[in-house]
């Protein structure tokens, strides 16, 4: 119990600055009209290939032996890839819509 007063104290700042990003990430999402959510949703998800390199970056420089860390490295990259392609299957979804018939 100690231990977790003490990480709190020493990183009151941090959590703060995570606390106040989750109040203002709300209020800038919350003001997105419902037209432009989609496409700003779908190009949000395609930058998750961010996640999908630094995963398979972590994994690289893991020792073969620890088998939590492979193992979360790899949920990273399929959750990652599951993200990526679903962001563009939306986006393709949406572009048909304004095609003509």
């Amino acid at each position: 119990m100690e231990s977790i007063f003490h990480f709190f104290t020493e990183n009151r700042e941090m959590i703060y600055f995570v606390i106040l990003s989750v109040f203002v990430g709300v209020e800038v999402i919350g003001g997105v009209p419902t037209v432009l959510h989609t496409p700003l949703m779908s190009g949000a998800n395609a930058i998750h290939g961010v996640v999908i390199v630094g995963a398979i970056y972590v994994m690289l420089n893991v020792d073969p032996s620890d088998v939590v860390s492979l193992i979360l490295g790899f949920l990273a990259v399929l959750l990652g890839t599951l993200n990526v392609v679903g962001g563009f299957v939306v986006t393709d979804r949406m572009l048909e819509m304004f095609k003509k018939k």
